[in-house]
């Protein structure tokens, strides 16, 4: 019997991982929440645009869908802003004892040293109460900075940093809440967003060295942060809208986990808007991706690029994270309740998506 799934939204990430769930023979889509009453009634099919009907219809009825008993939600909705509402949807998930694969709050994937205890307890509590498991995830934070990263140290006979990067040109990505609000693109460089708020950095990626640190066998001094931002050298619109000659159109920053005076492990994302813009920065693989670099003896870099069949590397980062949850729910389903990291599953493959 396949499993029963509850996919949570329907936006840039949840119209792939509807997609992602119809694409695996042990997953078996039975509910889809909405928010926008122009969704209630469409056909998942069409919300994900395929091609072809998949007989369940968006509601917005929160209690109809927890009503179903499934297995597991699939959760991609917006956390970023709104935070306290997105964490009480997913205590209630698990009180009612529905594992849940999620893509945020970011900070979840290893909350411990990241979020105070009264963040990260009444989830843990629920998780008990209901007997369920989270687990939260992606491409990044998520797959190229944990098991990619990971993996590779496997290779080391001495480690002296592990350095994970994001290298990536975000013009095609059509989210203007997230490139113009969050992250502060196409406003005047003295604008501080909220993403580049004191400790926002450390909060949202910093679940990733403290993760890093873990799966070492390392325990961190601190962690530090640090950005740089470059202007627009003219005016030029994206998707998403215009930027302006003198806006912020470059984002390179680093979250550093430090041990004994020096960083061991290191976020590091390098976000532009135009390809010429910081030409001295580290340039993408491709047209972008994520890169690994392990510092020691030997030294390597591991590269991973990425494109969709529409061409667009944003797109497939988009598919990245929505699979990353997707191809996990047996697993997390498996998995003794609590709230999980990376560290807690087993490999988790692509099972059964090869097509003859």
């Amino acid at each position: 019997m396949p499993y029963r799934v509850v996919q949570w939204s329907t936006g840039n990430v949840g119209r792939h991982t509807i997609a992602g769930i119809d694409a695996r023979p042990d997953l078996e889509l039975v509910g889809v929440w909405v928010s926008n009453p122009e969704k209630v009634g469409r056909d998942a099919g069409e919300l994900a645009g395929l091609d072809r009907s998949l007989g369940v219809t968006a509601t917005s009825d929160a209690d109809a869908l927890l009503a179903l008993k499934p297995d597991c939600i699939v959760h991609t909705a917006m956390a970023d802003d709104r935070l306290p509402a997105a964490i009480a949807d997913l205590t209630r998930f698990l009180r009612a004892g529905i594992d849940v694969v999620s893509s945020g709050p970011v900070f979840l994937q290893f909350p411990d040293g990241v979020v105070p205890p009264d963040v990260s307890d009444p989830i843990r509590a629920a998780a008990a109460e209901g007997g369920a498991s989270l687990w939260v995830n992606g491409i990044d934070p998520g797959f190229a900075n944990d098991w990619m990263a990971l993996t590779l140290t496997s290779l080391s006979e001495r480690i002296d940093e592990v350095r994970c990067l994001e290298i990536l040109d975000y013009a095609t990505y059509n989210n203007p809440l997230i490139l113009f609000d969050v992250m502060g693109f196409g406003k005047p460089l003295d604008d501080v967003p909220m993403l580049l708020q004191p400790g926002v950095l450390s909060i949202a990626w910093g679940s990733v060295v403290r993760q890093l640190a873990a799966g070492l066998g390392v325990e961190l001094d601190a962690v530090e942060e640090s950005f740089v931002r470059l202007p627009a050298p003219e005016d030029f619109d994206i998707p998403s809208g215009p930027i302006g000659k003198g806006t912020a159109a470059a984002l390179r920053f680093e979250v550093r986990g430090m041990r004994g005076g020096r960083p061991v492990c290191v976020l590091e994302h390098v976000t532009r808007l135009r390809p010429d813009l910081g030409p001295d920065w580290p340039q993408p693989p491709g047209q972008g991706g994520y890169r690994v670099v392990v510092t020691g003896e030997p030294n390597y870099t591991l590269d991973m690029t990425m494109l969709a069949s529409d061409g667009d590397h944003n797109t497939a980062g988009l598919k990245a994270t929505a699979m990353r949850l997707v191809n996990a729910v047996p697993a997390v389903i498996a998995a003794p309740p609590g709230l999980l990291t990376a560290l807690d599953l087993p490999l988790v493959t692509g099972r059964g998506l090869v097509r003859p």
